[in-house]
């Protein structure tokens, strides 16, 4: 059985993986050792760890009340990662996937639930060489959670279009804004949480699971959005990792709006109705971004997701005053008014230059140089 750990609820934590690149070509490198292995060599107190194949490592934030505090932190953070790889002479960048690396090439970082998941899966574990940007969100308990996690399962798509940055993979341009998410579908147990009502159904799912021999903890479940009972959170794990240190806290800030939102109205809207279009939604935002036509299965009606996303902004304005996140608010009004994704920048590059390896210098150098967006 899991017990669901209590944490104060609207508290945020962010993970992100990155690329580790060589400074010739600006392929993947196998650089996570010596990268971690320098950085270690004094105590930093970030968390800052390997991730599945040896061209990633993944950090992570403490947890925080305020989204300005986390941006402190993850620059702290950019600091030592980039000072450490300028001394090895590699490189560090954001972006959902290497445009042009082989999945063969990789090699599984050698540590034991990485193996086992090499084993289990095949080449898949290569193929997940993939980027993406995680966030927690605190709740007071297991119930709340569940909630939550059907909550914001209507607004995956904003924040596919938000976070999108995966534009190449293996050399060609898939024609989707984010290509990442084709890796994370080919996982049998990839998708969204079951109907459960509450975090006793949740159990009673759990332990059905397990019995079947088809889990052994929550890490085996790929959801887009998933209660994380070890955290007292919800994970959020549908974003591309961003380009830019600063738009994981704007992310963060979406998340946290949207969760005050269905705690204070005491959200309980569990129904088959919502799930009936997540998958086409999730596609239409992988493939097009802000131009996606989203669903509404409720009021069987069509609408674009950039007029969604901006209908939702407006009704989360006095959740972002009471947090204090007018900022993160305005800026991400602002980025949506603009059709701001970093997909279209990177593919900018590309047509600019005719190079990939030029696409991957420039995102890198925007993730270890970009200046911050405070205004």
């Amino acid at each position: 059985m899991l017990e669901f750990s209590t944490s104060q609820p609207l508290t945020l934590g962010v993970e992100l993986e990155l690329m580790i690149l060589n400074r010739r070509d600006y392929n993947l490198t196998r650089g996570s050792d010596d990268l971690l292995e320098l950085i270690n060599r004094r105590k930093h107190g970030y968390d800052i760890k390997p991730e599945i194949t040896q061209g990633m490592i993944e950090i992570g934030t403490a947890v925080h009340h305020k989204t300005s505090e986390m941006l402190d932190e993850l620059i702290a953070i950019r600091t030592l990662l980039v000072n450490a790889s300028e001394k090895l002479n590699l490189g560090l960048a954001g972006g959902g996937s290497h445009p042009f690396q082989h999945w063969r090439d990789q090699r599984i970082y050698p540590k034991e639930r990485y193996r086992l998941v090499s084993e289990l899966y095949g080449y898949l574990a290569k193929q997940f060489t993939v980027y993406g940007q995680h966030i927690h969100i605190g709740c007071p308990d297991g119930d709340a959670a569940v909630r939550l996690t059907h909550h914001l399962s209507r607004y995956i798509p904003h924040f596919i279009a938000l976070s999108a940055s995966s534009p190449f993979h293996q050399g060609v341009d898939t024609l989707f804004q984010t290509s990442r998410l084709t890796s994370v579908n080919a996982f049998p147990l990839s998708g969204s949480m079951p109907l459960v009502h509450n975090w006793s159904e949740f159990n009673d799912y759990f332990i059905k699971m397990a019995n079947l021999g088809i889990v052994e903890s929550m890490k085996d479940f790929y959801w887009d959005i998933r209660p994380k009972p070890e955290y007292g959170t919800v994970e959020i794990r549908i974003c591309d990792t961003p380009l830019s240190v600063d738009t994981p806290v704007l992310l963060a800030a979406y998340a946290q709006m949207l969760a005050r939102r269905c705690f204070e109205e005491d959200w309980n809207d569990i129904r088959v109705e919502h799930y009936l279009t997540y998958s086409y939604n999730r596609f239409q935002a992988c493939r097009f971004g802000y131009d996606a036509v989203l669903v509404d299965a409720n009021q069987v009606r069509q609408t674009s997701l950039l007029e969604d996303m901006l209908e939702t902004l407006n009704a989360l304005l006095p959740h972002a005053r009471a947090l204090g996140a007018e900022r993160e608010h305005a800026q991400l009004r602002e980025r949506v008014l603009k059709r701001n994704i970093d997909s279209q920048w990177l593919r900018s590059i590309y047509e600019e230059s005719g190079s990939l390896s030029e696409v991957v210098r420039r995102q890198s150098e925007r993730w270890m140089y970009g200046e911050i967006g405070r205004d």
